[in-house]
């Protein structure tokens, strides 16, 4: 006599289809980032010489860590169930919105770098991240049922007679 496989835990999925939105997601957030890591403190140097410098530098790497904290995490957790991916996202964003709150607040009376080059690097980073996600995420079809009979799923019985 053969036993039937048990399937995995039911709160785990497959995460074969969800693997490359998530690669693609941390790829193209991370081209971003290089051109806006270089672009910017050109940028910035034209706009208000080393401040602009300064200022774009910490403003690439705060976007840095608001962009890419969310495909490292979903790449991370993809095989975990819902609960934990759902804690393990909401810590993450939690720590990240505390992070960049706190270097704004350090650098807000610091006149080493310019607040507008650092405030228009960040803002199209993360603007810039967005689109790269939605892109990312508009171009796939991610199946959200079972391909397998789960241990719940049996023939359907018609009405009691």
């Amino acid at each position: 006599m053969t036993q039937d496989p048990t399937p995995g835990p039911p709160l785990v999925h497959d995460a074969s289809p969800a693997l490359p939105v998530f690669r693609r997601a941390l790829r193209d957030a991370l081209i971003l980032l290089a051109v806006l890591a270089v672009a910017g403190p050109v940028v910035g140097w034209f706009v208000s010489g080393s401040r602009g410098v300064w200022g774009a530098v910490v403003g690439a790497g705060l976007a840095a860590v608001f962009s890419l904290t969310t495909p490292l995490v979903m790449l991370r957790t993809v095989r975990s169930s819902l609960v934990t991916v759902t804690g393990v996202v909401m810590g993450t964003w939690l720590i990240k919105v505390v992070v960049v709150v706190a270097v704004l607040a350090a650098v807000r009376n610091a006149d080493a770098l310019d607040k507008q080059v650092l405030g228009f690097v960040l803002l199209v980073g993360v603007l810039g991240s967005l689109a790269a996600d939605l892109k990312a995420t508009s171009d796939v079809r991610i199946p959200y049922t079972q391909s397998h009979p789960g241990p719940s799923d049996g023939p359907e019985e018609g009405p009691a007679a």
